[in-house]
């Protein structure tokens, strides 16, 4: 059994424990639901670390009004036993009054500028600001020596990256890659949404990205691979937010530039909002 812990009094003295012991810390921040995916992280934590600690926490500040916060899936005894299978340590099940005492409203908020400006930034306002004030908090709270954030989404990867360097946080950020069904679908505790219709259809975004990235390296201009790629998308019923292709820092990168590149996509399709994206090189 995982150790399951509620308060943050508890948390620290378990965490001190270990770092007397000299044992390093690992750290998986998730909001539940855990799958396949999540347990890929602790993996990669484990390698760098002694002791793993995975956090549960639906954070109330990155959602937009008309998001879905409410609805979103909370399966905490599931979890504990997805995470004691796969090798975690500790559970750490802060409520919102531990989170945010003074309330999430009134909460002090760290905001990176820069990357959370641009996609999924300009698409859900003041959603970046949320995530960087839960994981500096989390991150406090945890003192970790390593911590492991997925790859799929890489804009939340850059922005944790860009705070704990500019805030010289003494820890290593480490990235884990997407886990994906057999179809190439990304997994994502959204993803039980889809309905049964529109689960196969899902899969059509990692054959985009594929085609995307095949497009750019025969030397097609970075524009209509884009339109083409929104256009094939819509096609098939996606409400498409972008599919863009960016330099790593997700600004537009010169066509004739030589370099790695990112194809991204958000998209809705039916009531569930997807994002992935592909990683290579030109």
């Amino acid at each position: 059994m995982i150790e399951t812990v509620t308060e943050l009094a508890v948390l620290r003295e378990r965490i001190g424990q270990w770092k007397r012991a000299g044992l390093r810390i690992g750290f998986v921040p998730t909001m539940g639901n855990l799958h396949a995916g999540h347990h890929s992280l602790l993996q990669l934590a484990r390698e760098r670390a002694d002791r793993i600690v995975v956090s549960v926490f639906v954070n109330p500040t990155q959602f937009g009004p008309n998001e879905d916060f409410g609805s979103y899936p909370r399966t905490p005894e599931a979890d504990a036993e997805g995470l004691a299978a796969a090798g975690g340590d500790l559970l750490w099940l802060p409520s919102v009054a531990t989170m945010y005492p003074h309330g999430a409203q009134a909460a002090v908020q760290v905001r990176v500028p820069g990357v959370t400006e641009v996609l999924e930034g300009a698409h859900r306002p003041g959603h970046f600001d949320g995530v960087a004030t839960v994981v500096t908090r989390l991150f406090n709270q945890v003192q970790p020596d390593v911590a492991v954030f997925g790859r799929k989404d890489y804009q939340q990867l850059a922005v944790i990256r860009y705070l704990v360097e500019d805030l010289a946080l003494p820890l290593e950020v480490l990235a884990g890659d997407t886990l994906r069904e057999a179809d190439g679908l990304a997994m994502s505790s959204r993803n039980q949404y889809l309905s049964a219709g529109e689960r196969p259809r899902a899969a059509l975004i990692q054959r985009t990205l594929q085609a995307m990235r095949e497009a750019i390296q025969a030397g097609k201009a970075t524009a209509g691979v884009e339109a083409e790629a929104a256009a094939q998308l819509a096609a098939a019923g996606f409400l498409v937010d972008y599919a863009v292709v960016r330099g790593p820092d997700l600004q537009p990168a010169e066509d004739a530039a030589r370099g790695p590149r990112i194809a991204l996509v958000a998209a809705r399709l039916g009531r569930t909002r997807l994002i992935d994206n592909l990683e290579f090189s030109r």
